[in-house]
């Protein structure tokens, strides 16, 4: 199921959802989709409590996050390069530096940058002749 209000997340969800429902499609991209929900989610809380001034759980929560939906990409990719895997990993340090900091601006901005990372990744799998792709 498709969500239309992610707010930190918008292409990986658009993405991994567009995927999810081709029929043919495996459990390892359903699982993208979840865990992208998971991390938006988190993200939204964090986010919030950035605003707030406060220590709300999905700070806390928000690298696990990021780290499973590293981890549910990279299985769905059968691995990921090394440039996609870099961009993710430091936009993912960028976002967890920013959530340290209490840098709104910074984690807006780091978020730009993972959510990007992602869905190019999945984009890149989902343009590559079946075979090749897993």
């Amino acid at each position: 199921m498709a969500r239309t209000d992610s707010t930190f997340l918008p292409l990986t969800i658009s993405t991994s959802a567009t995927l999810a429902r081709d029929p043919a499609a495996d459990a390892a991209v359903r699982r993208v989709h979840r865990c992208a929900c998971l991390a938006d989610a988190a993200a939204a809380e964090c986010w919030a409590a950035l605003l707030a001034g406060c220590d709300a759980p999905g700070r806390r929560l928000l690298p696990e996050r990021l780290r499973e939906l590293g981890v549910s990409t990279s299985a769905y990719a059968g691995g990921l390069g090394p440039g996609d895997r870099g961009r993710m990993e430091r936009a993912a340090s960028r976002i967890v530096e920013a959530v340290a900091d209490r840098d709104g601006a910074e984690f807006a901005e780091a978020f730009v940058g993972y959510d990007q990372a992602v869905a190019t990744a999945l984009v890149r799998v989902c343009s590559q002749p079946r075979s090749a792709a897993r």
